[in-house]
């Protein structure tokens, strides 16, 4: 069911691109992050093709509160489909106070990522574990630890860090910044309306020679003219974008 909720995991979801042991995750409410996002994956995995995986996300669904939920669904954010699907079960908005709390589901999922974090404190520790555990602390994990798992080699984990409630805009900055990243991974941050605000992040992506050309060019009638500057003899990034950026400053100039 589309729960009309918007995000790089979920899209991943959506597309089948999970595998089976991280879809029972999601489905008993484990990875935990923010509540919106979750409510939308279990909706979504109540129509999983595992039988297993749509009994346990409809159970998971069955055992939140409902005081807490009628609170939730009054929230401006959350979409109709999300506040019929519970309608149609029986909660109702409640027009008092809107549920504020962003843990619906609980913490016990916090708790266990807590103590994975200090267990994963050694880069290579937290390199070697299983994805199932990445992709946890890459949503509830530390600063230094979400710098390393967006590098992951796995697009599931790296996208869990762009979900994380813990990320900062200086984070999204320095992840701009990165030429060892995917080109999916700066692609998600260039198409974020809110990141792209911020001139950093956008004057950040144009200079990445990783960041898909399509995506650096629309950028860069937004970058001053001492970053053009800058651009137009840069080689490091596309030849496309360098000469587009000699185009813009021979405009400034004439």
């Amino acid at each position: 069911m589309d729960a009309g909720v918007r995000s790089p995991l979920i899209e991943f979801f959506r597309r089948g691109d999970v595998a089976s042991d991280v879809r029972m995750l999601a489905a008993r409410g484990a990875l935990a992050h923010q509540a919106l996002e979750q409510l939308a994956l279990l909706l979504l995995l109540t129509d999983d093709a595992d039988s297993a995986i749509a009994a346990t996300a409809a159970a998971t669904i069955e055992q939140l509160p409902r005081d807490s939920v009628s609170r939730f669904i009054a929230r401006y954010d959350v979409p109709p489909q999300l506040v019929d699907f519970f309608v149609a079960r029986g909660i109702q908005p409640d027009a008092g106070v809107a549920e504020e709390d962003d843990q619906l589901l609980g913490d016990a999922a916090t708790e266990e990522v807590t103590e994975q974090s200090e267990k994963a404190a050694d880069p290579h520790v937290l390199a070697g574990l299983p994805i199932i555990d990445r992709m946890k602390l890459a949503m509830q994990g530390t600063r230094e630890q979400r710098s390393q798992l967006i590098r992951d080699p796995n697009k599931l984990v790296a996208t869990a860090v762009l979900g994380s409630p813990k990320l900062t805009e200086s984070e999204v900055e320095n992840f701009a910044r990165m030429a060892n990243l995917t080109e999916d991974v700066l692609r998600i941050i260039g198409t974020n309306r809110a990141w792209v605000k911020n001139y950093n992040v956008v004057s950040a992506l144009t200079k990445n020679p990783k960041t898909p050309t399509a995506l650096a060019m629309s950028f860069l009638q937004r970058l001053n003219e001492r970053d053009l500057k800058r651009l137009a003899t840069d080689r490091n990034v596309a030849e496309s974008v360098r000469l587009a950026a000699r185009k813009f400053v021979s405009k400034a100039l004439r």
